[in-house]
């Protein structure tokens, strides 16, 4: 069986595909863009909530596998309700582990070894740069009054700031010193 790439796939199995809406197509067309863009980085997010997970160690390592597992299916559960939209809105989403790497913008960390410490900052960092990607999508959802996206972005924008907070306060010292 051969692989249709999407320039061989027939108009007539595009419009199967496309979902009803009333955003136009210039909306439709930059929202799931977009959105796809940022379901990349939530793969790539989760892999690597999940790395941290896997491979922490340390006196605090209970506290951080746990945090970093709970964080990693609240990120994990954002995949299918961004997925789920691009196809509300007409859009086809991502399809393989390649795409993901094409479009994904935040970084990998594939070292052997990472300090702990250095996991909860790098997560924080990655978090707040998943805020900032999620404002100027809400931001492009705004200018064309796609309130359903708009609204699960704030949801999710809330949940990063959360994560980014814990990661913060996981990582500061007790500020007691030891005689």
């Amino acid at each position: 069986m051969r692989k249709a790439t999407s320039e061989q796939v027939s108009a007539k199995d595009q419009a199967r595909l496309k979902a009803p809406t009333d955003l136009g197509e210039n909306a439709r067309s930059s929202i799931t863009t977009a959105v796809n863009t940022l379901l990349a980085d939530t793969f790539g997010l989760y892999m690597k909530t999940k790395n941290f997970h896997w491979h922490v160690s340390g006196p605090h390592f209970r506290d951080y596998h746990l945090l970093f597992d709970d964080q990693a299916s609240q990120i994990f559960e954002m995949t299918d309700i961004l997925a789920e939209r691009v196809r509300k809105l007409g859009g086809t989403t991502l399809r393989s582990i390649g795409q993901i790497a094409k479009l994904q913008r935040s970084s990998d960390n594939d070292a052997d070894y990472v300090d702990p410490q250095d996991m909860l900052t790098e997560l924080a960092e990655d978090n707040q740069q998943m805020i900032a990607n999620m404002r100027k999508v809400h931001e492009l959802c705004d200018e064309h009054r796609d309130i359903a996206t708009a609204s699960i972005l704030e949801d999710y924008i809330d949940q990063a700031e959360r994560r980014s907070w814990f990661l913060f306060e996981a990582s500061r010292s007790s500020g007691l010193t030891h005689h």
